[in-house]
């Protein structure tokens, strides 16, 4: 008979304050299935703290321990989570090795334009707090500030509802926005981004070479002396001897936001699927992954070139998953995260979200946003450039402000 809908995922309650909430998928199965599994989890701001997942190579079971925000719409997570599992009925013709990263739906993009009377802290947070809740995602954001300190701000947006172009919508996110900014919000408006206005909204494609050296080589590990990396030990090691048709990857790291989601991002990126894994999350803040895996013809990986360049992007995104820099740009001071694009084409969830929340608690203005994409040592990198409220740079040291907005996305505060 099979598995009935409302089966595939099951999230039970926490039994009492402090528990886990346990998220059960039981589905066909996909390469890359559990990345995208651990993607919704992290936009919905939540975090595993332990996982275990099993397939035999057509269905797939995920039992998934996560804490986190006491908000959770758990409904609209358990829809969300639905939509990326592959349909029961395709069971009878599912090809378990066909390609992982396929392009994902492109949703029409939509123009959100504001101005503010005036600026103030925190401002563009609860901005970005509002679209978040509302599943409004942010592809591209230009903020000004005009000399007699009025805001004029424009948000390119999708709707993961699908449903931005109709009235009632467009009317329920200009009610949330002025509640959320009060009298300040002196207009707002919703569009349709057509093709000429989305050109316009790029900025530019140019990043200075030292940043692109410094920030983004898959080498820059290497060249740390250990010592410097004791606070963050990593550890990895394959074994080939254990399972006679698995590749054993174990994994021994500090926890971060978003660490499951890095490791099965980077799996599938290299077309990798994971036919057993285990992850523990202690009270110390250290972790505990054990991954039986396969390459894309079912064969164990002996290459050794390949486990090496395999274990090599592994240590980096457990070690340095976004990329922080406080940098000087003349007179002003601009802030760079930069976080690596899936194959498939999305980007990191919540990272804007957090980075304005780390500066609404440094009570460090914005002055302006570019928000582009780019390709860096053969890898595609959504790069945020904030240029910071000058006054407010020049009271919190650049060392400061990069280690608090590190904090926040690494979820270490």
């Amino acid at each position: 008979m099979g598995i009935l809908r409302e089966d595939v995922v099951v999230i039970s309650p926490a039994e009492k304050a402090g528990d886990p909430t346990v998220i059960t998928v039981n589905c066909p199965d996909k390469t890359g299935l559990g990345c995208d599994l651990c993607r919704i989890i992290l936009l919905f701001g939540l975090s595993i703290a332990r996982g275990d997942f099993s397939t035999d190579g057509k269905w797939c079971y995920v039992v998934l321990w996560v804490v986190g925000n006491i908000n959770t719409r758990w409904d609209l997570l358990e829809k969300r989570l639905l939509e990326v599992c592959p349909s029961y009925f395709s069971t009878s013709g599912i090809d378990y090795y066909r390609p992982a990263n396929q392009q994902p739906k492109k949703l029409d993009v939509f123009l959100l334009k504001f101005w503010c009377s005036c600026d103030r802290k925190g401002l563009l947070h609860d901005v970005t707090r509002v679209l978040f809740e509302l599943e409004l995602t942010i592809k591209r954001v230009k903020v000004s500030t005009t000399p007699d300190g009025k805001v004029m701000d424009l948000f390119f947006i999708t709707d993961t509802r699908e449903l931005l172009h109709m009235k009632e919508r467009q009317g329920e996110t200009i009610l949330h926005l002025k509640t959320a900014l009060g009298d300040i919000l002196e207009s707002c408006e919703i569009e349709s981004a057509g093709p000429e206005i989305t050109a316009c909204s790029q900025g530019t494609s140019f990043l200075p070479s030292a940043i692109t050296e410094d920030m983004f080589s898959l080498e820059l590990l290497a060249r740390y002396p250990s010592g410097l990396l004791t606070s963050n030990p990593i550890s990895i090691t394959v074994d080939n001897n254990l399972s006679p048709s698995h590749t054993l990857i174990q994994v021994l790291c500090q926890d971060h936001k978003g660490l499951i989601y890095d490791i099965m991002r980077t799996l599938k990126d290299y077309n990798i699927q994971v036919s057993y894994g285990r992850f523990f999350a202690n009270q110390k803040g250290g972790c505990e992954l054990d991954l039986f895996i396969v390459q894309a013809d079912g064969k164990k990986i002996v290459d050794r070139n390949k486990q090496n360049a395999l274990c090599s992007r592994l240590r980096m995104e457990l070690w340095r998953p976004l990329r922080v820099a406080v940098v000087s740009r003349g007179p002003d001071t601009e802030l760079l995260v930069a976080n690596p694009v899936e194959l498939s084409g999305r980007g990191r969830p919540l990272v804007f979200h957090d980075i304005t929340l780390a500066l609404k608690n440094l009570s460090i203005q914005i002055f302006s946003v570019e928000i582009g994409r780019h390709m860096i040592c053969d890898r595609e990198w959504e790069v945020y450039r904030i240029l910071l409220d000058e006054g407010d740079s020049i009271r919190v040291p650049g060392n400061m402000i990069e280690e608090g907005v590190r904090k926040i996305l690494m979820g270490w505060e």
